[in-house]
């Protein structure tokens, strides 16, 4: 432990230096703006600035930079989930469920400093778990194979039955449509095409980004328009602070999403958006008033944005140990290593503990920039709500087209966010859940993956699944909250015989 506190204190008096204080601060700005610009998101933003850095000539710098993108990405997804629900990433769509609602009440401003609170506290504690615990956690990562990340993914999908509520039917058929949206275009093993039509555009698949901004930004246009809105926000009184009542009662939130964000993390393939989801699940069974989800939970926002950037911090952990990406951003921050000559594994700690000790720690640093730069700008972005709809609608109309084009620069992707914005309108009409078509969508080709090697393995035997203790203990856990959900729906069922009995 004393060595890795030496190592730690050089790195800080190398992360402390005016040029690399300067590149992670352009780093956290950058990576704000990419955040809560939909549709760019920290992989866009990281590949922008990956050439220019090559420029520098420090690879030590470069990195810090880098990461800073990576991280302050994940502060600054939040801001239009919460103001205009606009969720930009995946990871913001839980965000966009009970933010937009606690904006909508005029807690626009709380909401988003809560956010950064808890962005700050999982980063920072993910920081020190990458610190002191990255060689064990990353073998940890290692005993994952494809039946593990089978049931864990059949485990979140089985969480459906808890988001969905009471609506178990409405919930199973908006996670059927997911499923029947993830197999559009090529198989992940084979690369035949199916449910193209013909069509060249769909070969490439639905953008993920399309979807969540058609099913969130472009509906809740149309729901405005339908109802002749003045304001899309109830309460049009600026409020920005938090209340410290607030802050303590999110506080346990804070730490139960870091655990599971940071553990999560740690899987290649486990990205943000299937953390927050299981983080955001954890957290209604844990909280006082789990009738709030959905409505305006603020304890729920604080476990989404905790889990987003515990996962993050997380994500280094096999990078460093192993080179192993955990997601595309990690991927792309891969690349740069290479760039630069330096290949991740367990002898990079050896042969340049500098360097790692360095970008490690300028995270510490990094993180606590994010949460003095977000914290200032919390009054600006809650004045949102003083803009009449007639102007902020066809605003979010404009950035939610140029968020869904600027993805792959293709129309098509315009098109489809319009089309999803239609189908989400529908759903919000008939009260269909969006959350379960939104899980589905993200877990369905890892899942599919996963299963067929897991078959290869097995030669076609779904003992597989439980003959592995990780794996059969995801399964069981699955199991379970399925059978919840089927028994809370027959108790809700029969409540509603006797009422009509009594009547």
């Amino acid at each position: 432990m004393d060595f890795s506190f030496a190592y730690l204190f050089n790195g800080f008096l190398a992360a402390l230096s005016p040029v690399n204080i300067l590149l992670a601060m352009v780093g956290c700005l950058f990576g704000t703006l990419v955040g809560v610009l939909p549709g760019i998101g920290p992989t866009s933003g990281i590949a922008i600035l990956l050439p220019l850095t090559a420029q520098l000539g420090d690879p030590t710098g470069s990195i810090i930079m880098l990461a800073a993108i990576y991280y302050g990405a994940m502060y600054g997804g939040s801001t239009t989930a919460i103001m205009v629900k606009i969720p930009g990433e995946a990871s913001s769509v839980c965000t966009a469920i009970d933010g937009f609602q606690l904006a909508k009440q005029g807690r626009g401003g709380p909401t988003l400093a809560i956010c950064a609170i808890s962005s700050w506290v999982a980063g920072t504690l993910g920081v020190v778990g990458l610190s002191f615990f990255a060689p064990p956690l990353a073998n940890l990562a290692l005993k994952f194979g494809p039946p593990e990340y089978f049931s864990l993914m059949f485990m979140a999908l089985a969480l459906i039955i808890s988001l969905a509520g009471n609506a178990l039917l409405k919930g199973l058929i908006a996670a059927s449509f997911g499923l029947l949206i993830s197999y559009i275009g090529q198989n992940p093993l084979t690369g035949t095409s199916r449910l193209t039509f013909g069509s060249l555009d769909l070969m490439g698949g639905i953008d993920f980004i399309s979807i969540i901004i058609g099913l969130f930004a472009i509906s809740e246009v149309f729901i405005n328009v339908e109802t002749h809105t003045r304001y899309m926000l109830e309460n049009t009184k600026v409020d920005w602070k938090p209340k410290w009542a607030e802050v303590l009662y999110c506080r346990f939130a804070m730490l139960r999403s870091t655990i599971v964000g940071f553990f999560l993390g740690l899987l290649p393939g486990c990205a943000p958006a299937v953390t927050t989801f299981i983080a955001y699940d954890i957290e209604k069974r844990f909280s006082k008033h789990p009738e709030m989800f959905g409505k305006g939970a603020i304890d729920g926002v604080a476990a989404v944005e905790g889990a987003n950037n515990a996962t993050s911090s997380a994500g280094f952990v096999p990078l460093f140990a192993f080179g192993l990406p955990t997601g595309s951003a990690m991927a792309v921050l891969l690349g740069g290593f290479m760039m630069y000559g330096l290949t991740p594994g367990p002898m990079l700690f050896q042969e340049q503990p500098d360097f790692v000790w360095a970008i490690i720690a300028s995270m510490y640093i990094g993180n606590l920039m994010c949460l003095m730069l977000n914290l200032p700008l919390i009054g600006l972005w809650a004045r949102i709500a003083i803009i009449p709809f007639p102007v902020l609608g066809p605003l979010i109309l404009i950035f939610s087209v140029i968020g869904a084009y600027s993805v792959r620069f293709q129309l098509f992707d315009v098109w489809m966010t319009l089309v999803f914005g239609v189908i989400g309108y529908f759903m919000r009409k008939f009260r269909f859940p969006m959350a379960p078509l939104i899980l589905a969508v993200v877990l369905a080709q890892m899942m599919e993956t996963s299963l067929s090697q897991s078959l290869m393995l097995s030669d076609g035997s779904l003992g597989i699944f439980f003959s592995r203790p990780i794996s059969a203990f995801f399964m069981v856990l699955g199991i379970a909250a399925i059978i919840r959900g089927l028994w809370r729906q027959y108790n809700c069922h029969c409540l509603e015989e006797a009422c009509e009995s009594d009547d």
